[in-house]
């Protein structure tokens, strides 16, 4: 950044008082916190997370420092629930993400299901394409069935994502058919349950850290060292203690 474009230090100063001034405010919201979920200490810390951030940039495009504390990200994180405390209807969002790794098992199941359907048809059907098969299968089982044996239909599980939400009336028949996620209010959300890789992958590279520790080849090294010491001092011990008897005999 060039130094027309620096903040002033006074900006900085400004900032660092933003801060000290959200930091109150949420001290003083959790002091008064109305139960778990108040909106009120939720508020406060957006307002917190959003000064510290806005201080830490100016800070180091000023002086090219940076705080030592880091306020977590709450862009993925769901509001506190603000639905009906008593619902009477609630809407189940499912989104499951596979991979078609073996197109010719799918193609197979599905083209038992046709030929099942209508024994009398010539020549390939839908079951011909992957596209055809898929809406072949998809309308033959329910989409839990497909979960659970989605080996069999050649697919493979991707991420998978769901989403209870609550609502005082249920919605009005077809509202919602033509875009059934995009009125979702986050703060209907009763709870939300997702499955990933990424998870898998987190809990094996500390597993991997942990044994790279464990099999450091220094560590190794040292370890092979200090037995071996060990070893030698008992050998040491013993031909002392043998000398000695033989020094008694005499």
């Amino acid at each position: 950044m060039s130094d027309a474009e620096q903040p002033t230090a006074a900006e900085v100063r400004a900032a660092a008082e933003a801060v000290k001034t959200a930091l109150d405010r949420h001290l003083a919201a959790v002091e008064r916190r109305s139960g778990e979920d108040d909106p009120t200490v939720y508020e406060a810390f957006n307002q917190l997370a959003a000064a510290a951030e806005a201080y830490d940039e100016l800070l180091y495009d000023r002086y090219d420092e940076v705080t030592p504390f880091e306020i977590p990200g709450t862009e993925d994180a769901l509001p506190p629930y603000a639905g009906p405390e008593e619902p009477n209807a609630l809407s189940v969002l499912i989104r499951r993400d596979y991979a078609v790794v073996e197109p010719q098992r799918l193609l197979a199941q599905a083209q038992r299901v046709e030929a099942a359907d209508d024994e009398s048809r010539d020549g390939p059907g839908a079951s011909g394409t992957v596209h055809g098969a898929l809406g072949l299968l998809f309308g033959e089982f329910e989409p839990d069935e497909i979960a659970s044996r989605h080996k069999e239909f050649g697919l493979e599980e991707g991420d998978s994502t769901l989403w209870v939400t609550a609502a005082d009336d249920p919605a009005e028949p077809g509202e919602w058919l033509e875009a059934p996620f995009e009125a979702i209010d986050p703060q209907q959300v009763v709870c939300r349950f997702d499955v990933s890789a990424v998870f898998d992958d987190e809990i094996e590279d500390d597993v991997d850290d942990d044994l790279e520790d464990e099999l450091d080849p220094d560590v190794v090294e040292d370890e092979d060292e200090e037995e071996a010491e060990d070893e030698e001092e008992a050998e040491d011990e013993v031909e002392e203690e043998e000398l000695e008897r033989l020094d008694a005999d005499r």
